[in-house]
């Protein structure tokens, strides 16, 4: 595998000209994504160190990925970016904020449509990913990561063990197969 997509790029670089030449250095505008993560973000341990406990999906498309300090990370799921195309604006709950499940937090608009944000959950929201504000493309980039929308502290996390009213990932792939 590797040695037939070597051959055709030494073939052509006999013939290649300095600009495509494969020893001129070419360098990046931009920095590359996993520069930008930020370390020193509360969100950090969660979403690169630490596995969730349980993950459930609800049926307007949205996770909740529970951690071991009763906290919940929220956001919408990858078929759900993919609906809604171009992510163009994203309103984020305040920080302090009481909600109830069932409650909306926020909003997701784009190039297509508008969606709404509802809470699967009960808590306070500790946190939420700021920069979404200027970068709302990131949901559509990496919507169950670096997109997340909140962190919730939960009032109780038996409403995620439980289940009631949420999926699981093999329910949550089952329903999308039926749509």
């Amino acid at each position: 595998m590797f040695r037939s997509l070597l051959r055709p790029a030494a073939r052509l670089s006999s013939f290649a000209t300095p600009a495509s030449s494969p020893f001129i250095r070419r360098f990046a505008l931009s920095a590359p994504r996993f520069l930008k993560v930020d370390k020193d973000s509360h969100a950090y341990p969660y979403l690169h160190e630490k596995k969730p406990i349980a993950q459930k999906f609800t049926e307007e498309h949205e996770y909740v990925n529970l951690y071991d300090d009763d906290s919940a990370f929220l956001g919408i799921t990858q078929y759900a970016a993919q609906a809604l195309g171009d992510v163009t604006f994203v309103e984020l709950p305040e920080i302090g904020e009481r909600v109830e499940k069932g409650d909306t937090i926020g909003s997701v608009e784009s190039v297509k449509s508008a969606s709404e944000i509802y809470s699967p959950v009960s808590g306070e929201v500790v946190g939420v990913n700021e920069q979404l504000e200027s970068e709302p493309g990131l949901l559509n980039d990496d919507p169950e990561g670096e997109g997340w929308i909140a962190h919730i502290k939960l009032d109780n996390k038996e409403e995620i063990l439980s289940g009631e009213g949420l999926l699981t990932k093999e329910d949550y792939s089952k329903s999308l197969e039926e749509d």
